[in-house]
């Protein structure tokens, strides 16, 4: 191969009992090159990249000492918080199960279940400085309806961050594009000192997925 050319995509081989759609999806995997890089370097999914550059561009990690994570599986975010605060204590949820991470309490349940909240917050021990969501409901095919699902899960990560964050803390939260609906980004900008739409740039360009990052939590008193 001559200096600069760059190597042949991989290409998948038809099987028998494979979609089309499946076949594109391995391919789009084999060729990814943060899928690559999330092996090399021991993540779980090429997600992790995701909050790191989150991270690099807002800072949501500095100082923080107890942190939530929704939707864990497969528990890519939790590992960039264990290696990058290895003393913080760090809690996760998520429906599927997940392989244990070093330093992470792991709850198997609904995140939309009553007790859940409470779960959480016992298990975790303290007022988290972070709430972070990478939940999205499984998809049904048609937009409007899997915008709706997905963004009710997110208007109730938000609310569990605002009864929850210590004053200071932050909240990161995947969305569809269009970014936060309108009712709940004037909820969040009353109860946080700045509230961000991003992309990060391992985000894939054909994704509908955003990220809002609300930062400076008010306190329970914050939108008086």
């Amino acid at each position: 191969m001559a200096r600069g050319d760059k190597p042949a995509d991989k290409r998948v081989k038809t099987a028998r009992n494979r979609t089309a759609q499946s076949t594109r999806w391995l391919a789009r995997q084999l060729n990814d090159p943060y899928v690559k890089r999330a092996k090399a370097e021991g993540y779980r999914s090429r997600a992790a990249y995701k909050l790191l550059e989150l991270d690099e561009k807002f800072h949501v990690l500095n100082g923080v000492r107890y942190v939530v994570d929704l939707g864990l599986a497969p528990g890519g975010w939790s590992q960039v918080v264990r290696r990058k605060l290895p003393k913080a204590a760090v809690v996760g949820i998520d429906l599927l199960p997940v392989e244990p991470i070093e330093g992470v309490t792991i709850l198997q349940m609904d995140f939309m279940a009553d007790e859940a909240p409470e779960r959480l917050m016992e298990a975790l021990g303290g007022a988290p400085d972070l709430v972070m969501s990478d939940m999205a409901a499984n998809t049904v095919g048609h937009p409007q309806t899997d915008h709706l699902r997905t963004m009710g899960l997110v208007e109730a990560a938000a609310e569990f961050a605002m009864q929850t964050l210590k004053p200071g803390g932050a909240f990161v939260s995947k969305v569809f594009a269009g970014g936060t609906d309108d009712a709940l980004l004037r909820q969040l900008k009353a109860a946080f000192k700045t509230v961000k739409h991003a992309k990060p740039p391992s985000s894939r360009k054909g994704s509908v997925e955003w990220f809002v990052v609300a930062q400076g939590f008010k306190g329970r008193g914050g939108e008086d």
